[in-house]
């Protein structure tokens, strides 16, 4: 039944500024309106509805205000120079500085994601699957210091 997700809202304060955003991202609107307006993830299989209204000033929590963007493993890897060249940060998380993807290790999944906030301050990712149902990683890391390991043991 279930074929993915089609639709995640993120609260905004100023639309104009949001779109104008999400399409430096590279997302092209599909809806532009007054108070609601959408971005396409991917064209005709997900978007993303920004929502102009008080409910920005909701404070941040993980649980709220987060999106996760899949991405390939090539780009991850560039993506901080991604963003820069767009003029968006990547921030620290979990205690880890803003210099490169970080490997999260969920087992036996592994992903490895960097994160930036969008001008309301809501969490963005970018996250890619790096090892699927196959994962005894334990401890975050930077993902060249993940890839050094996989090189060591043979497995990239």
């Amino acid at each position: 039944m279930i074929k993915g997700l089609y639709e995640a809202l993120l609260p905004v304060k100023d639309m104009n500024r949001s779109l104008a955003f999400y399409e430096k991202l590279g997302l092209e609107i599909a809806h532009r309106g007054d108070s609601l307006s959408f971005v396409w993830i991917e064209k005709g299989i997900s978007w993303l509805g920004l929502w102009e209204g008080e409910q920005v000033n909701t404070p941040y929590h993980p649980s709220l205000r987060h999106i996760a963007f899949r991405v390939d493993y090539e780009d991850i890897k560039q993506a901080k120079q991604w963003l820069a060249a767009k003029g968006i940060a990547v921030r620290e998380v979990f205690g880890f500085q803003p210099i490169a993807p970080i490997v999260l290790p969920n087992r036996p999944q592994a992903h490895t994601a960097i994160y930036f906030d969008d001008p309301d301050g809501n969490l963005l990712e970018f996250i890619c699957p790096i090892e699927l149902d196959t994962s005894d990683q334990e401890q975050m890391m930077y993902l060249h210091e993940w890839e050094e390991l996989q090189s060591k043991r043979g497995k990239e």
